[in-house]
């Protein structure tokens, strides 16, 4: 019984859908090279944070949803991620209503009260419009930032970011923390199922203050014993002399091909006429209350 219970244990947690890490698919997302993915990324998150256009942010978020679908990301695999990052997005827009309640009208120039909520606080058009401008600022980076991290591998994001100019040494820092994500998402899973198998429940079966005061109990030892795993790691690599030249090759780069040409000009001539149309009137907030 002990055997049957340590392979169900392996079993789940080697089946168990990683979040953000990189898996390999064929699709031509996967196949262009890390340079183009990051020029990419960032020209993106670059765009989104300039512009309050909601014109241009909703087609920004059209052509990664598009994206998205292509990369053949798996829901699983950002789920988790993607519930945390909306979590702090009502957190965000909450707050901003309830200490700027009057933001949007000071933006846009008006004030259309909808209806008095309490003292100091009317629920406004321009104050809602400007909320939800908020929102889809969300929707436009998260996605990218998701297809990114699962279409990238490490070791290829390491080398683009050498060859944009980056100390290797840092680019490789970056990667080895991408490969730690799910390794330590093994463990995390591995211990859980362990303590599962003693009668400790954490699923979704124990209350929520049970469930996260459990879980506390293996992150802390986690973190401490990655932590622990990366010195020796470091130390390795300083024995055997890594960062004493200046530059190093790269067995994991791909060169740029016709498709990596295609995407950069796309990317290029999207972001840069986005903001041309954004500020094309000397501000970067589209004002339909006009």
């Amino acid at each position: 019984n002990f055997g049957r219970k340590r392979a169900v244990t392996r079993g789940r947690s080697s089946g168990m859908n990683k979040l953000l890490s990189y898996k390999e698919k064929n699709t031509w997302i996967h196949h262009l090279s890390g340079i183009t993915k990051l020029i990419f990324f960032l020209l993106w998150c670059i765009t989104s944070a300039m512009t309050y256009d909601t014109r241009v942010l909703l087609i920004m978020i059209a052509v990664t949803l598009v994206i998205f679908a292509i990369s053949k990301t798996e829901w699983k695999q950002v789920s988790s991620v993607f519930k945390v990052v909306l979590f702090f997005m009502i957190l965000n827009v909450v707050a901003i209503f309830i200490l700027s309640p009057y933001q949007g009208c000071e933006i846009y120039g008006s004030r259309t009260v909808l209806t008095p909520l309490f003292a100091g606080h009317d629920l406004t058009s321009e104050e809602l419009f400007y909320l939800f401008n908020v929102v889809i600022k969300y929707f436009t980076v998260t996605p990218a930032i998701f297809i990114f991290l699962v279409t990238t591998d490490p070791s290829e994001f390491a080398a683009s970011m050498n060859g944009v100019g980056i100390s290797y040494t840092i680019s490789y820092s970056v990667a080895i923390a991408l490969r730690y994500i799910p390794d330590i998402q093994d463990d995390f899973h591995r211990i859980r199922n362990a303590q599962e198998a003693r009668g400790i429940e954490m699923s979704s079966k124990a209350k929520l203050m049970e469930r996260i005061k459990r879980t506390s109990g293996i992150i802390f030892p986690l973190l401490f014993s990655t932590m622990d795993r990366i010195d020796v790691v470091s130390n390795a690599m300083e024995l055997r002399g890594f960062g004493k030249k200046k530059k190093r090759t790269w067995y994991a780069q791909k060169k740029l091909k016709a498709m990596d040409y295609v995407v950069i000009i796309f990317t290029v001539v999207f972001c840069t006429a986005s903001l041309v149309f954004t500020y094309y009137d000397g501000s970067r907030f589209y004002n339909p209350f006009i």
